[in-house]
């Protein structure tokens, strides 16, 4: 975890832009506390602020190369490059010699070695930058996955570009404005790729490298998910998701500093925890510290049709079984309600999002979970990689032509989807929410990779599992990420390999669902390593609190929102529909459609703050 900031100037000297520079990274500090350096030269300037994993005392960056006293490139790296030790032995016996034990230091030398072609080389969750002095090219990459983020900014004679969207708007080029296709993306939660959100920034797309020349900037693929025919049975594709998964937790385990892993009691991070403490143990390493996040105790618990049961009693049957040091976060009312809390974690995305408690909660959890460790496991995607997301087991949702979590929300209750029932109707009719939900639908069904006469229901979930991997990622793991990069807590996601989700990704729909249940192969790849009762538990997703004091706050908070004439979003409001929903505090409380109203309250708090942070300018 490192935070990432530069400018590329072809008309002016940068060479005394060290304050500017500094001034975008001083945004990422927390991203990054452990160190920062700035590099400047005549075309270029970049910054990096760096939170140390590994090689504690070194690694310091942008990491520059330079051969007979001439400086040949500079990066600056944000991640993990999981593979880096093979990558260095091979660049060793090119004739590289290496210094550290630094990424930035193999990304360095793969680029002389490899030029653009080393992000196919590269394994991990990463996003970096290289100027080529020589050639005066910056190029910007981004993982196959997405997993960290990259953003640019086209200038006249240039670009910005950074590892958040905050560093970028620090730049006095840059302006902080919005117009209708930003706030249609913010609004649909569609998860477009490489949508930047502010008019004029873009985001390096997953599997993707952006090129900057004097003449300009050009986008290029290097790895997409593909359909390849799949001739295991069911039992070898089993066994090769637990090779394949085992490898991918066994790599990310790599580290100078204590490990953390975030445990639900579900199957998705119980699996990984399992399989990450065996590993540990193997390399007589532990135990591992993990960490449970709580709204009260389990006896204040009540089951409804989204959680099905209380996280505690699993997570302390596998803590047990596993011998892990853990530590319960306990939330209350008071912590989701704490409006420092709140702009804080608004801050860490830097764009406002429906999801208001569950930023907040998250971002309590990784705050306590960073006193003990600045580097944690999490099981997110794996809902998205083995088809464990609620969508895809409820035929409606799974034939509606359009993103499937916004048929949830119609499901759910909501009229237009996650988070838009309160904003005023003439400016969503203006928007034409529908029509731009559903030309990004059809743009990402364009993209979807099929077998040659594939048609019927494998088609369908083909495309399901294509929408959970992309659209829906873009969503899901920035969520987690930035608001644990905002505390110095660096994620490393085991799910998200590039292997494993291909592999996954070619495996039939009958093997993918032959137990009847979802993740049907993860569960039968992972259950020798975890207790029966986990194995067989049913889908809970993350907790949210069922405190009605909650509810009664966000109605008391809505209703002062909407008379405050003075507030930012005033105008933006339907109040007739605001009012409703604060007369009715119960609504808010449990279940599918308590859970969608709270987005359509609590995406107008999100709004309402952001436009005043950010002093954001909306232009329709």
């Amino acid at each position: 975890m490192s935070g990432i900031a530069g400018w590329v100037d072809y008309e002016r000297d940068l060479s005394r832009a060290q304050a500017t520079v500094r001034a975008m990274s001083a945004t990422m500090a927390n991203r990054g506390p452990d160190a920062e350096g700035v590099w400047t030269s005549p075309r270029a300037a970049i910054g990096h602020r760096r939170l140390a994993l590994v090689e504690l005392d070194g690694g310091r960056q942008p990491y520059v190369v330079e051969a007979d006293g001439q400086i040949l490139a500079v990066v600056a790296v944000d991640g993990d490059v999981y593979n880096a030790p093979a990558l260095r032995a091979e660049l060793e016996s090119h004739g590289h010699r290496f210094r550290s034990r630094g990424d930035a230091e193999v990304v360095a030398y793969a680029y002389l070695q490899w030029g653009a072609g080393l992000a196919e080389k590269l394994e991990g969750g990463y996003a970096f930058a290289v100027w080529d002095v020589r050639r005066e090219e910056l190029l910007l990459v981004r993982d196959r996955l997405g997993n960290k983020p990259i953003f640019y900014y086209p200038t006249p004679h240039g670009v910005l570009f950074a590892s958040e969207r905050k560093a970028i708007l620090d730049h006095p080029q840059a302006e902080a404005v919005v117009d209708a296709d930003g706030l249609r993306e913010i609004l649909s939660y569609a998860g477009t790729p490489g949508h930047g959100v502010f008019k004029g920034m873009h985001q390096v797309r997953a599997g993707h490298v952006v090129r900057v020349t004097r003449s300009g900037h050009r986008e290029e693929r290097y790895w997409a998910l593909e359909a390849q025919p799949h001739t295991d049975d069911l039992d070898t594709t089993v066994a090769t998701v637990r090779e394949l998964l085992e490898q991918s937790v066994g790599g990310q385990l790599t580290a100078d500093v204590p490990l953390g892993m975030m445990l639900s009691g579900g199957l998705d991070s119980s699996g990984v925890t399992a399989l990450a403490a065996r590993a540990l143990k193997e390399r007589g390493e532990g135990p591992l510290h993990t960490f449970t996040v709580s709204f009260g105790s389990a006896e204040e618990f009540t089951p409804d049709e989204v959680w099905g049961s209380s996280d505690a009693p699993y997570v302390k049957e596998l803590v047990d079984a596993i011998g892990a040091e853990h530590t319960d976060i306990v939330l209350d009312t008071a912590d989701l309600l704490d409006p420092i809390v709140a702009a804080n974690a608004l801050r860490a995305k830097d764009v406002p999002s429906p999801l208001g408690n569950m930023n907040t909660s998250l971002y309590v959890l990784c705050r306590a979970v960073q006193e003990h460790t600045p580097l944690a496991l999490l099981g997110d995607a794996a809902d998205g990689v083995f088809g464990g997301t609620m969508w895809m087991s409820m035929p409606p949702l799974i034939e509606a032509q359009t993103f499937p979590w916004i048929a949830m929300a119609h499901w759910g209750g909501g009229k237009h989807g996650m988070g838009t029932d309160l904003i005023e109707a003439g400016l969503l009719e203006r928007l034409d929410m529908r029509g731009y939900t559903s030309g990004r639908y059809r743009e990402a069904m364009d993209r979807v990779p099929l077998l040659p006469g594939e048609t019927g229901q494998e088609k369908r979930m083909r495309e399901m599992w294509y929408l959970n991997v992309t659209n829906w990622l873009e969503t899901l793991i920035p969520h987690s990420e930035s608001i644990a990069g905002s505390v110095g807590l660096a994620l490393r996601l085991p799910y998200c390999d590039h292997r494993l989700v291909q592999y996954v990704y070619s495996a039939p729909w009958s093997q993918k669902s032959f137990d009847g249940r979802e993740k049907s192969l993860l569960r039968a790849a992972v259950k020798d390593v975890l207790p029966p009762a986990i194995v067989d538990r049913k889908k809970s997703p993350y907790p949210v609190t069922q405190d009605a004091a909650y509810a009664k706050a966000l109605c008391d908070q809505l209703l002062a929102l909407t008379a405050d004439r003075d507030a930012p979003i005033a105008g933006l409001v339907d109040v007739t529909a605001a009012k409703a929903f604060a007369a009715d505090p119960e609504s808010l409380i449990s279940g599918p459609r308590a859970w969608v109203a709270r987005t359509h309250v609590e995406m107008l708090f999100q709004l309402n703050m952001w436009l005043d942070q950010y002093r954001v300018r909306v232009d329709l």
